[in-house]
């Protein structure tokens, strides 16, 4: 530990807060699982009140000295594993020049406590996480001895491997493709899009079985064969494209597709037209790739 330990005399409030603004309804908001606050001249003193019931360390950092803001996140990960005993308060000092001067502050990070409403001494500058640990232990202890012992709500973790659950059609059509029957999975996806037409999930999943299903035993070699001596077999394109979304070379698929819907006309052009669209929706809407190939298929068209 240190060579000035905490002690009851650091409850002197050298530091003067009566001069911060009194609390705001949005004062203090909470981030991540809810132990770090974000400390402001405006919302301050509400964090301060708050401090008669569950003691807080501060943290003041610039967003100028990189190693201090990183800092807030080593003691927020403390504070993780004390279950709310003490709360992190994250001010900006370059934001909140109030504080920034109430504290007096010299450098850069610099951290103290805040226990039944005053101010506690900590330390200065970057510290390893067991040495945040010995300080955090010590003011708990002083807490402890003025009767502060409540507790931050804390966030219950979301665990990572949880799989949120699916709708049972969609559950349906994953077990189906599991087990490698497609037809089944194509079906649950289509029953999905009869009960809920705007069912984006379906729409895509569809899009994708329907895909493995025309490529499933492909010979590529001979598929890619039968496009290049046939420029305007639709078919053979419509394969290759096919082959090329599966194998990733999503833009060389898109860009055979408008050269076809380019070189045809009729029912042979929108049946091209569609299939280009579903293959828009096995990447994805929002790709750039898509948008791109949206625009030009526009112009194919026009």
């Amino acid at each position: 530990m240190t060579s000035h330990p905490i002690s009851a005399a650091a409850m002197r409030g050298a530091v003067d807060l009566s001069t911060l603004s009194q609390p705001t309804p949005a004062a203090g908001a909470a981030t991540g699982n809810g132990l770090v606050i974000e400390g402001t001249d405006a919302g301050f003193q509400a964090i301060v009140t708050g401090t008669q019931s569950v003691p807080a360390v501060v943290v003041l950092w610039s967003q100028h000295t990189p190693d201090s803001a990183d800092f807030v996140g080593v003691v927020a990960s403390v504070a993780a594993s004390y279950e709310g005993r003490f709360q992190v308060v994250s001010v900006d000092v370059d934001a909140n020049p109030g504080l920034k001067q109430a504290f007096q502050v010299q450098s850069v990070p610099a951290t103290l406590g805040l226990l039944a409403g005053q101010p506690v001494p900590l330390f200065a500058g970057v510290q390893p996480a067991e040495q945040v640990r010995a300080y955090v232990d010590e003011l708990l202890k002083l807490a402890a001895e003025h009767g502060v012992t409540g507790r931050a709500a804390v966030a219950a973790p979301v665990a990572a491997d949880v799989e949120p659950e699916l709708p049972p059609l969609h559950q349906e059509a994953f077990d189906a493709i599991e087990r490698d029957d497609l037809d089944a999975a194509a079906a649950a996806y289509a029953q999905a899009l009869v009960q809920n037409p705007a069912d984006g999930e379906a729409t895509i999943g569809l899009a994708q079985v329907k895909l493995m299903q025309r490529t499933a035993g492909v010979d590529q070699n001979a598929a890619r064969a039968a496009a290049a001596q046939a420029p305007t077999d639709i078919t053979a394109q419509m394969l290759v494209a096919d082959l090329d979304v599966l194998g990733g070379h999503v833009e060389d698929a898109f860009v055979r597709l408008i050269d076809t819907v380019r070189a045809t006309e009729g029912d042979e052009r929108e049946t091209v037209r569609e299939h280009l669209v579903e293959l828009f929706a096995v990447v994805g809407a929002h790709d750039e790739r898509v948008q791109k190939a949206r625009r030009s298929l526009m112009s194919a068209l026009f």
